[in-house]
């Protein structure tokens, strides 16, 4: 089912939620060694993914293209200047920690790529080893936000749930336009692309040096324009 990595995804942040809630204390290390350890398997799936990829000169292109428009229009930097615009509203509002926890773990878990690329690889080719990595992240970082922010953590499943379903689906009513042979070459060339954002996802995890990924996400606009041109003249 096309929805079923994003499903797992919101249950995994609900779950999470809850036992951060009931636990309270989570310690620093154990914190650290866990995600350190999602890291390096982050990695591991994202060099899957970017072996899949049949024209390598067009991923290197397309990142290439993609991180100079993402670092002129200063993506990753407006969806920061968003997400405190939106802390900031919500924190004049006078709710309590309820609000403040929704609102951090919906920014968490939607402002990024891993999120579009593992809905988008669930709409082409069913496909939802990233949205389930994903999962793993996210229930485990919403145990840790839950055990300080409290039981508002848990609702930012809804928004994930709708916002990575909706990719999800749209990705689908594509696949039912594009000839097939088309559609393969789209397929390939945007899980290499989106497989070298994973491994700098898992990266940054790891605390190696920052790579701004969400300015690398015209990459995938450059990749589909790519394939197009493929498919029409070759």
């Amino acid at each position: 089912m096309v929805l079923t990595g994003t499903i797992v995804n919101g249950i995994a942040i609900v779950l999470g939620a809850w036992i951060g809630v009931k636990l309270r204390r989570f310690p620093a290390d154990m914190k650290d060694t866990i995600m350190k350890a999602i890291g390096l398997a982050v990695i591991v799936l994202g060099v899957t993914m970017a072996m899949e990829g049949q024209y390598f000169l067009l991923v290197i292109l397309s990142l290439a293209i993609g991180a100079l428009l993402g670092e002129r229009w200063n993506i990753e930097g407006k969806l920061n200047e968003l997400g405190q615009l939106i802390e900031r509203k919500m924190s004049k509002s006078g709710d309590s920690k309820i609000t403040e926890g929704f609102v951090a773990a919906t920014l968490l878990y939607v402002v990024g790529a891993m999120a579009i690329i593992g809905a988008l690889d669930s709409g082409f080719r069913q496909d939802h080893s990233v949205l389930f990595t994903k999962s793993v992240m996210d229930g485990f970082s919403a145990v840790v936000f839950a055990a300080t922010l409290g039981i508002g953590v848990m609702f930012s499943a809804i928004p994930v749930v709708l916002y990575q379903g909706a990719i999800a689906l749209s990705a689908t009513l594509i696949v039912q336009w594009v000839p097939q042979e088309s559609l393969n070459l789209f397929i390939s060339e945007i899980t290499a692309v989106g497989g070298i954002m994973i491994i700098g996802i898992g990266l940054n995890i790891l605390g190696i040096p920052k790579i701004r990924i969400a300015n690398l996400l015209p990459a995938i606009l450059i990749t589909i324009i790519g394939v197009t041109v493929i498919s029409l003249w070759f």
